[in-house]
């Protein structure tokens, strides 16, 4: 069956956590996704390690299949112009560089789009494109602490914590994938396309929720209340005799029967406990009489005896517990997908599950270039002309001889102009600066 978004091409600019991760999703879901790399050493989560499997990391594997990988000299009149004619034969472009680092070269928004009227622009930045912060890097962790959730994250008297992973990456991602998608469907409705700005620091304000609710309707300043949940009682992490586990107590009748199961049913009629808003009040004194019981009977034992009472609760487990757990498997969260270095390597599995329109795992993630004469072919370039960019440096490293190649390319893009296979594009023609690195320096997010 084909993929939701088969017909879609993304030209992926972005590198590290959220932008991959937003290309890669939309990759999943079918569209055909072209990474542009900085040639010589790529994405620069390629070289974060070890682990690696074969010669690419895992951290870099998590990010980039069902993806194909073109190194392009962005230093150089030509690297940019060959990816202009990318983006006016692209529906969607990922990019999260620094605001206006890529409009200093020509590839801003207002370049693109007037080669490719309905393009829809995805630019992922810390801090947004408006805004006193606009032209500040933005990193995860970093903006962990601006925005929030480490000020709600922890034990009461402890440090602020962040979360363990890149959380707001991969938030932001999610949110540029939400806005892809609604900027597809008015495409199909319009003809037009548009900027998307994605800030991690917006990312972070929205994920605050009831947290910031809490606040906003309330007046509370939330702190940090540990593996507890400052609106729910009891909604936190309990120690059995060998460990702890979660437990998930929503309502009046789920905390009846927990009372029953911890063979304390007085619990649930003590009118102290009565309702959420009296457990809550009453915190202090309901957690420590649920303690002892718990102590009584280990994780496993307390896991099965809830699960029959219908009571959620479930198990504090590793990474390796993780991917081992049977629901977790029977979900097909992970993939074994064969690769040229590695023989295979195992990803994560994609969490959409589409009935219809399935995702699939074609493309292994994509050794650094692998796909550039594939895709320069596509654009109309021959075998000879493909060499001959390689040769001079164009897409993969430092032009040997500006001012021939130049020339000669001019010729060769008057001769493949012509034979690009979707819209046409009008290339800028401006003298290529000699102090750009071989890639923009200003990068964004972590």
């Amino acid at each position: 069956m084909p993929g939701a978004l088969e017909g879609i091409r993304v030209l992926d600019l972005s590198r590290v956590l959220a932008g991959p991760m937003c290309a890669m999703t939309l990759a999943d879901l079918g569209a055909d996704v072209v990474k542009v790399e900085r040639p010589g050493s790529g994405d620069d989560v390629r070289q974060w390690g070890p682990p690696y499997a074969g010669t690419e990391s895992a951290y870099y594997l998590a990010l980039n299949r069902n993806k194909r990988s073109i190194t392009i000299n962005l230093s150089t009149e030509t690297g940019r112009r060959i990816v202009r004619q990318l983006a006016a034969q692209s529906d969607v472009v990922v990019e999260n560089f620094k605001t206006g680092a890529l409009d200093d070269i020509g590839l801003g928004y207002g370049d693109l789009s007037a080669g490719n009227p309905g393009l829809i622009y995805t630019s992922i930045t810390g801090y947004g494109h408006t805004g006193p912060d606009r032209d500040k890097a933005g990193y995860d962790f970093a903006i962990q602490g601006r925005g929030g959730i480490m000020s709600v994250t922890g034990e009461p008297d402890g440090q602020p914590m962040k979360v363990g992973l890149a959380i707001i990456d991969v938030l932001a991602a999610l949110n540029a994938c939400v806005g892809v998608l609604a900027a597809l469907h008015v495409r199909s409705q319009t003809g037009r396309g548009q900027q998307i700005d994605i800030a991690l620091l917006d990312s972070e304000c929205a994920c605050l929720t009831n947290q910031a609710s809490n606040y906003l309707v309330g007046g509370m300043n939330p702190g940090r209340v540990g593996n507890s949940n400052p609106n729910i009682v009891p909604y936190q992490a309990v120690k059995a005799s060998d460990a702890w586990f979660n437990i998930a107590v929503g309502n009046n009748q789920q905390f009846a029967r927990l009372c029953a199961a911890l063979g304390a049913p007085e619990l649930a009629a003590d009118p102290r406990f009565a309702s959420n808003p009296d457990r809550v009040r009453n915190r202090q004194e309901l957690v420590p009489l649920m303690a002892e019981r718990f102590k009584e009977r280990t994780v496993a034992e307390w896991l099965d005896i809830l699960r029959k009472e219908n009571v959620p609760a479930d198990p504090i487990n590793s990474i390796p517990q993780v991917f081992s757990d049977a629901q977790v498997l029977a979900r097909e969260m992970v993939v074994d997908m064969p690769h040229p270095t590695a023989g295979s390597v195992k990803l994560v599995g994609s969490p959409l599950k589409l009935s219809s329109n399935p995702v699939s795992y074609v493309r292994h993630p994509p050794l650094l270039g692998e796909h550039t004469n594939e895709v320069l072919g596509e654009l109309g370039y021959s075998d000879e002309e493909i060499t001959h960019l390689r040769e001079e440096g164009w897409i993969l490293g430092t032009p040997r001889n500006r001012n021939s190649t130049a020339s000669r390319f001019a010729s060769i893009s008057r001769r493949t102009s012509g034979r690009a296979p979707a819209r046409s594009m009008k290339p800028k023609t401006a003298s290529p600066p000699t102090s750009l690195p071989v890639w923009p320096s200003r990068a964004c997010s972590a």
